[in-house]
């Protein structure tokens, strides 16, 4: 468990803020890292884990803790009780991107679509990353992690409450997770298709890929797509791009209701939310007459394009507050960038200013996506 000399945390993030804290921790192997928890726990100093920090907005003024960096490595192939699938156990501080080539290398599918997502294998199930219509929790089998009384469980994807871009784990501005643990291990179930790839049906990816056909595609054809892609939208991190100098998608989509929704343009980019169809209805053993009532048919949600209301609220992309070194990627609406050795304050003032604009323009509050550490807006 090496202690080590403090490092500023706008050195070890994507959005490049952030002072150095109290107490740096670097846990290189699993052990050393349910060591490390185990002894901060023990002594109940604040204290936060840090993987790739590409979801981290950190506050200016140095952090009163222990930062835990999480640099555990390592994928281990499994045996698959599905014909034609294997598994992938990785550690938590695995780089997330080498574990989509790895499994791209190797034919193993599940996984592709989500290349070049910047963090690490631990934190995408906090997430629930996703991209192009394919989310982590369709391979998801289980998590190990140490939960807040310094046990160490395997966890099944079922229990995680994975949603969209988010789960039981995450830590939501405002709020704190409903169940305090930390990831040490992921276990992802793939399907074998060898050099002949696969036939992708979903739409959103057909889309990004531009195919017109139904023939199947090799895996690294489909990677190397989708990293150009994402590069394009300077979604890809690159130190002479001040345009990827953030933490991706600052703000989420908001998810609101049917009547909501109504309210706003009809031009306002929106999905359905699936509403959750399986409800269990519990009916009283002494009121049963052999007829179970038909239960109402629950709000459909809808999630609504952020970017589309940022845009139509007045914020082009490349806007930028006067004498701010903080900006909007010129790229991409959601993104908020570090132009240049912009302060988190900055950033703040920024973030504010545009959730003002698009609760002024449509009357919805955007939510930020990243984790923020001694930040508020």
């Amino acid at each position: 468990m090496p202690e080590i000399a403090p490092i500023r945390l706008a050195e070890l993030t994507t959005l490049q803020t952030g002072a150095a804290p109290a107490r740096m921790i670097d846990a290189e192997t699993q052990e050393e890292l349910v060591a490390a928890l185990h002894e901060v726990w023990s002594t109940g100093d604040e204290w936060f884990v840090l993987g790739g920090g590409s979801n981290l907005f950190a506050g200016d003024v140095p952090f009163d803790g222990t930062v835990i960096r999480i640099r555990t490595t390592g994928i281990e192939e499994l045996a698959s009780p599905h014909p034609g699938r294997i598994r992938l156990r990785a550690q938590a501080g695995h780089d997330w991107d080498a574990l989509v080539a790895y499994a791209v290398e190797r034919g193993y599918a599940g996984i592709e679509a989500m290349s070049g997502i910047p963090g690490t294998v631990g934190a995408a199930p906090v997430q629930n990353v996703g991209a192009y219509g394919q989310e982590i929790q369709e391979t998801l089998v289980e998590v190990e992690l140490i939960d807040e009384h310094g046990d160490v469980v395997t966890i099944p994807a079922a229990e995680l409450g994975l949603g969209f871009r988010t789960s039981v784990l995450k830590h939501h501005y405002g709020s704190v997770p409903e169940r305090r643990a930390v990831i040490l291990s992921v276990t992802l179930d793939l399907v074998v298709t060898g050099e002949e790839g696969r036939v992708v049906r979903g739409e959103q990816l057909r889309r990004a890929l531009q195919l017109t056909t139904h023939e199947p595609v090799p895996l690294a054809w489909l990677r190397q797509r989708i990293l150009e892609t994402r590069a394009a939208k300077g979604m890809l991190f690159d130190a002479a791009d001040p345009d990827t100098h953030g933490a991706g998608s600052f703000f989420q989509n908001a998810i609101i209701s049917e009547a909501a929704a109504r309210t706003l343009p009809q031009e306002c980019p929106r999905w359905p939310v699936t509403p959750d169809l399986d409800t269990v209805t519990v009916i009283p053993l002494e009121s049963y007459y052999g007829l179970s009532p038909k239960p109402p048919a629950p709000p459909s949600d809808v999630k609504v394009s952020a970017a589309w209301l940022i845009e139509h609220a007045g914020i082009r992309k490349g806007f930028k507050l006067p004498r701010s070194r903080a900006g909007v990627s010129t790229k991409h609406a959601l993104a908020l960038t570090n132009r240049g050795g912009a302060t988190a304050g900055e950033i703040a003032e920024l973030a504010r200013f545009i959730q003002s604009r698009v609760h002024s323009e449509f009357g919805l509050l955007l939510q930020p996506e990243p984790v923020l550490v001694d930040v508020e807006l």
